[in-house]
């Protein structure tokens, strides 16, 4: 006869004024600077620290004669500590409008290229025109958007492809084309049109990895049955086109994140010969005529830039 045995997860009991005591010691690397940091009598902070570690099981701290150093589960509550905080933080920012008297909310995904390009001048000019409004902006893929907008998890997207079958109204808002960019001594720089294929050899210049851009490129080379070689990965559209004008790599951008000026080395701008590079931006709602007030009116505003 087998027996079965069950196991339970002893919990464990801390509140912040735990964790931020824990923090302020593993950055200060001295239980008394720490108990300082956290406005506690080291006696205090020493019986705090002692009982933490009974709850979770294992020594945090290992005690040395001039601090302390982290033991390895020290250094895994330090690093989810930090991630509480930061999220308290995000939460704290989220609630602070509502605080202080701000009567509507809207929520904006947009994909890298809109985020980088047309929708901070855009929404400036909104918050300037409604200044009782906040605006969420968080960057994701097009089919991303999509299908969050059409489960009523986001009130508005700016994309630049459909998703089949999503239910979805999508509004123009702005055109632009994704180019090739290389440095003005590149081999490809002689030339006026390229297809993907015909560069997938050249080391890139990218945008960093979970970027709209990114994830896109990434796709479009495996959809060849190739991959991209990726030199770099940097922040921005700006700081892509300043590594190939100095002879990085080469680049897939908007044309319309491209310098006109301002560059010690500017890039030379080669056509994609591809129908996907026509990147022309849309809005994507739900249902227009069910949006709330503030999310109407930021409608309004993006797609009165259409014209």
């Amino acid at each position: 006869m087998t027996s079965h045995r069950s196991f339970q997860t002893k919990p464990i009991h801390y509140d912040l004024t735990d964790l931020r005591l824990f923090v302020a010691i593993a950055e200060a690397q001295n239980l008394t600077r720490g108990a300082e940091r956290t406005h506690l009598a080291p006696s205090s902070a020493s019986h705090r620290i002692r009982l933490l570690e009974e709850n979770i099981g294992a020594p945090l701290l290992l005690r040395q004669a001039r601090g302390v150093a982290l033991t390895r589960a020290g250094e895994a509550l330090l690093r989810h500590a930090r991630q509480v905080f930061a999220q308290l933080e995000q939460m704290h920012a989220d609630l602070a409008p509502y605080a202080e008297g701000v009567r509507g909310h809207v929520s904006l995904w947009a994909n890298t290229h809109a985020t980088h390009s047309f929708i901070p001048d855009d929404l400036a000019d909104f918050l300037r025109r409604h200044p009782q409004v906040s605006v969420t902006l968080a960057e994701h893929t097009s089919p991303e958007i999509v299908v969050a907008v059409a489960r009523g998890e986001v009130e508005i997207g700016v994309v630049a492809e459909r998703v089949e079958g999503a239910q979805v109204e999508l509004l123009p808002y702005r055109a632009d084309r994704l180019v090739l960019i290389t440095p003005a001594a590149h081999p490809l720089a002689t030339r006026t049109t390229a297809r993907l294929v015909d560069v997938l050899d050249y080391p890139f210049v990218m945008l960093h990895a979970g970027s709209a851009i990114h994830t896109f490129t990434m796709n479009a080379a495996a959809a060849l049955g190739r991959h991209v070689d990726v030199r770099i990965q940097v922040r921005s559209f700006e700081a892509v086109c300043r590594m190939v004008g100095a002879g990085v790599g080469i680049g897939l951008v908007p044309r319309t994140a491209v310098p006109r000026g301002g560059l010690r080395e500017p890039p030379t701008v080669v056509e994609l010969d591809e129908t996907w590079a026509q990147r022309d931006l849309q809005v994507c709602v739900r249902r227009r005529a069910e949006l709330s007030g503030f999310a109407a009116a930021l409608v309004d505003c993006l797609v009165s830039r259409a014209a």
